[in-house]
């Protein structure tokens, strides 16, 4: 709670961090499988599971964004401080998101363990934070399709980098360097505003 006090990039900061302090946590835990992780998960993830759950998460998040609730999102997203002027909970949406979010998070962890058939805290590290922070930039905030563009290109580039895999997190670092003063809308951002039309 008291983080969400915090605005725009502090909050993500904040958000990483915490991160770090539960997988810490975890890896310091025996009864969770301490740094070795939980092991001898049964293998029920296959890929009809993941497709499936794949289309209700993008229907549940667009259907969201679009609907009369969502819009208050939008509006926290664009200018929080605007947002608060017209009397939106700008944290209330907040906590809404946070929850959403680690829902979503809760069965991709659930399939992603029954697929690797185990889990240990190495596997979810800050590298891995820093990932998906580079999906959401790339693809655009706000930008539902192209985030999912740049997650099949993230998850794939790695495949194709794998001759110089000690790198890879340099060759990130600069693509968002690259993006943010390029295409600070996201590589995969193609929506344009139109022109106010002028009367002669």
């Amino acid at each position: 709670m008291p983080s969400l006090r915090l605005k725009g990039d502090y909050l993500a900061i904040v958000t990483l961090g915490f991160g770090e302090i539960i997988r810490v946590i975890f890896q310091n835990v025996d009864s969770l499988g301490g740094a070795l992780g939980l092991n001898g998960i049964p293998a029920y993830t296959t890929i009809s599971w993941v497709l499936v759950f794949a289309a209700i998460t993008i229907f549940t998040v667009v259907c969201l964004v679009h609907s009369t609730y969502g819009r208050g999102f939008l509006a926290t997203h664009d200018d929080e401080i605007a947002a608060e002027a017209v009397g939106l909970n700008t944290t209330r949406y907040k906590i809404v998101a946070f929850v959403v979010g680690a829902f979503f998070a809760g069965i991709a962890g659930g399939l992603y363990g029954h697929f690797k058939q185990t889990i240990a805290p190495a596997g979810f590290d800050f590298t891995k934070s820093i990932e998906i922070v580079v999906m959401v930039i790339l693809g655009g905030m706000g930008n539902t399709p192209g985030v999912i563009l740049a997650a099949i290109l993230l998850t794939l580039l790695p495949e194709v980098l794998r001759p110089v895999a000690e790198y890879r997190m340099i060759i990130y670092s600069l693509l968002l360097i690259v993006l943010m003063i390029l295409r600070p809308q996201g590589l995969f951002n193609f929506s344009y505003r139109r022109r106010p039309a002028t009367h002669d």
